[in-house]
Parts: structure tokens; C-alpha cells; sequence
């Protein structure tokens, strides 16, 4: 399900991936909650592993617009495609984040500023073909997100609402260990979703995913499927 073209020295390959998510933001008191995720990222759709993805975080509600998370993230990436890594290597990341909420007629924006740093494990070969696991590599990232989302059938994102949803994200290496690939990714994502209560949502998309190798000359255009499931548990409700 790939194909690979060359453009000048750039090694571009195309190919189809599916990302099933979820998502939780809870709320703990007025102000502290938790974050909660899990993706489960697969090659060809669905036969092979790409990636697994889980972070955890505590978040702060400024007000009703504003909120910022702290958390921490455990990755295990796996050879897959057409320009495979040699071994699956684990990875270790540390997030803060900053989200901005506003409306505008039926419109709803939102912008997310992230900030990681990750630390990569590095995989050398023993030559016969086995991996040998070595140190970490510590890289650093930027990422700028704007969603906007547009109710279908109502004027605003309450139950039984059907929606409309579309972003793009760009990811910024920096610091120390960037090789040539200071652009990292982008990826720009369109869905329809369902709020089927105050608590949660689903949404099925696609994600046109552009990744950059840190050669600077390997690329990779993933045309990748969404299935997500936000939910948000109010733990104040419950403990009333």
C-alpha cells in the first residue's frame, strides 16, 4: 500500500496508517484535573504496529478559556513502511502545554502551544542483526496546533450534536542533537465527529501526516485514518 517517488535528492514514500485514540481531560476540583491518553497507532490501517502512545497529565483551568498541563508520555516506536527504523526503540517525554479557547458565532477556535522534551533510546546492532541497547538521545520540540470546530445541526456543541472539525499542527525541533530536520512534521486533520453528551464525543477522521527524516532527504506522506474517543469524567459530580 506504498509508493516512493524521488523529487531531486528528496525520497518521498506514500502510505495509508490508523490511529484509534482516546482522550480524557477530568476534573478533579475547580481548578486541578487529570489528563489521560492512549493511541494505538497501526500500519496498513490496521495490521501492523506503527507506534503506542501514552501520556498522563495534571491540568490547571486558568478560567473557562484558558488551561495548562503537565505530564509525561511513554512511546515505543516500531519499524514499519517503506523507510523502516532497523529495531522498535522506546522513548520518554516530558510535555507542558497551554490551550486557548474562543468562539465566534458557531465557530469555536482552539489553539495549542506545546513544548517536549524527549529523551530517545538509541539501538545499535550487534552485526549479526540483533539489537543492542544503548544510551538516551535528548532532543527537544515545539508544536503549535489551531482546531476549529463548527456544529451541524445545532448552534452550539451540546448533546446529539453532530460536528465538523478540522486542524493543522507543525512540530519545530530545537537545540542540541537537531540534525537536518528542523521541521520535524505536520499534519493537517479533517472529521466528522458526534457529541453524543456533555462528557464526550467521537470522531472519524483523516490525517494527512508529513514527516521529515533527520537526514533532511527521507520523507514519508502517511495518509492516516482516525477513530477517537474523547471522554471527560467530572469528578466533583461524582462525589456530591
Amino acid at each position: 500500500m506504498a509508493s516512493t517517488s524521488c523529487f531531486g535528492q528528496k525520497e518521498v514514500v506514500s502510505q495509508w496508517n490508523g490511529w484509534y485514540m482516546y482522550f480524557g481531560n477530568h476534573r478533579l476540583t475547580e481548578k486541578w484535573g487529570i489528563h489521560t491518553e492512549y493511541q494505538w497507532r497501526r500500519s496498513e490501517i490496521i495490521k501492523e504496529w506503527q507506534q503506542s502512545l501514552a501520556r498522563v497529565g495534571v491540568d490547571y483551568r486558568v478560567n473557562n478559556q484558558i488551561m495548562v498541563t503537565g505530564g509525561y508520555g511513554y512511546i515505543i516506536s516500531f519499524p514499519y513502511g517503506k523507510q523502516p527504523i532497523a529495531h522498535k526503540f522506546d522513548e520518554h517525554r516530558l510535555w507542558q502545554q497551554l490551550i486557548l479557547n474562543h468562539g465566534s458565532g458557531r465557530v469555536y477556535f482552539n489553539h495549542r502551544y506545546r513544548l517536549e522534551q524527549r529523551w530517545l533510546e538509541n539501538i545499535q546492532s550487534d552485526g549479526n542483526g540483533e539489537a543492542i541497547r544503548d544510551e538516551f538521545t535528548y532532543l527537544n520540540r515545539a508544536r503549535y496546533r489551531l482546531m476549529v470546530s463548527i456544529p451541524l445541526n445545532n448552534d452550539t456543541m451540546e448533546p446529539n450534536t453532530l460536528f465538523a472539525s478540522v486542524y493543522d499542527e507543525v512540530f519545530l525541533g530545537f537545540g542540541k542533537n537537531i540534525a537536518l530536520n528542523v521541521l520535524d512534521q505536520n499534519r493537517l486533520y479533517g472529521a466528522l465527529g458526534y457529541q453524543f453528551s456533555n462528557a464526550g464525543n467521537v470522531q472519524f477522521g483523516y490525517l494527512f501526516h508529513k514527516v521529515i527524516k533527520g537526514d533532511g532527504v527521507r520523507m514519508e506522506d502517511n495518509h492516516t485514518l482516525q477513530l477517537s474517543v474523547f471522554y471527560n469524567i467530572d469528578f466533583r459530580k461524582a462525589s456530591n
